[in-house]
């Protein structure tokens, strides 16, 4: 049988500063594939727990017309960084959608801080919680220098030098701005939505049941969602320690049964499309009837 731990013996003799795109990348590609991905899902629905974020993301409409385009999106874009290096040509294309796509608010300096940090500690906090094994030290240490580095190429400021503050700046952005809003409940519940219809009919709804299992209190009463009843909670732990059991054993076989499409809104990806075609089309208004935003009405 495979040493599963054999990868990460490998990934401890290297630095986490100087290797940080390498760890990063096996960690997340090799490692933790399935988990990683459902640990940035859970940062992407965190996100509209903020009133000023959902209120930019609600107004774009792009999550009420264009949910999964917008989901593959940020995952197609993610990953070209992730396994190129931010720095690679089709990194550098990357991170200009990404900066194209957020010129078009005005966005405040700390929400954008905040986005990050979830890219960062979400997954850690899926996979420590979830995974067939705990994230080690190097494998948390390279994922914060990877994205403080995508930061700072996003022209993002006071970027911290250190995992424990980021963190903590992580924490207490979500205790001081988390709120219930009506904007947050429609894109918290266009995630749900998008999350459910991966799946087929019944499964769907079962899917849809546990789904506010990934979300903790504070996040579940910012999007207006009601608590899931016991049966979904037993259900989520009873499959997600089930995975992880079946992730230690089988590891190959589970990547052939678990593996979801990268980009359903792009035929043949990973294959004959331009990075220059990735990120947000022009978007009519979504039937909330409320105006498109603009850069003043964006402003703190």
């Amino acid at each position: 049988m495979r040493d599963r731990y054999a990868t990460l013996r490998h990934l401890q003799t290297l630095d986490p500063k100087a290797d940080h795109e390498r760890i990063h990348r096996i960690s997340s590609d090799r490692e933790f594939p399935w988990d990683y991905g459902r640990g940035l899902e859970v940062a992407i629905w965190r996100t509209c727990c903020v009133p000023s974020i959902s209120e930019v993301l609600d107004g774009s409409g792009e999550f009420a017309l264009h949910a999964q385009k917008r989901y593959d999106d940020t995952r197609i874009l993610l990953g070209e960084m992730v396994r190129g290096g931010y720095d690679s040509e089709r990194g550098r294309q990357a991170l200009r959608q990404i900066n194209q796509a957020h010129r078009r608010f005005t966005i405040a300096n700390e929400d954008m801080l905040y986005v990050l940090s979830t890219f960062i500690y979400e997954p850690i906090r899926w996979i420590d919680r979830w995974a067939w094994r705990k994230t080690s030290e190097t494998e948390r240490l390279a994922a914060f220098f990877f994205y403080v580095e995508v930061g700072r190429r996003m022209n993002i400021r006071d970027l911290p030098t250190d995992y424990a503050v980021f963190e903590r700046f992580n924490r207490d952005y979500e205790r001081a701005r988390f709120r219930q809003v009506p904007s947050n409940h429609r894109v918290g519940t266009q995630i749900m939505q998008l999350y459910s219809s991966w799946y087929p009919r019944p499964v769907s709804a079962l899917v849809g049941a546990t789904l506010p299992c990934r979300l903790d209190g504070e996040a579940r009463y910012a999007l207006g969602m009601a608590g899931p009843p016991r049966w979904a909670r037993a259900l989520n732990v009873l499959g997600l320690r089930g995975h992880a059991r079946a992730e230690r054993i089988a590891p190959a076989l589970m990547a052939r049964l678990m593996t979801r499409p990268t980009a359903r809104t792009y035929p043949g990806y990973p294959h004959g499309y331009r990075i220059s075609d990735i990120g947000p089309r022009d978007v009519t208004r979504p039937a909330t009837g409320t105006p498109a935003p603009t850069a003043e009405s964006l402003r703190d």
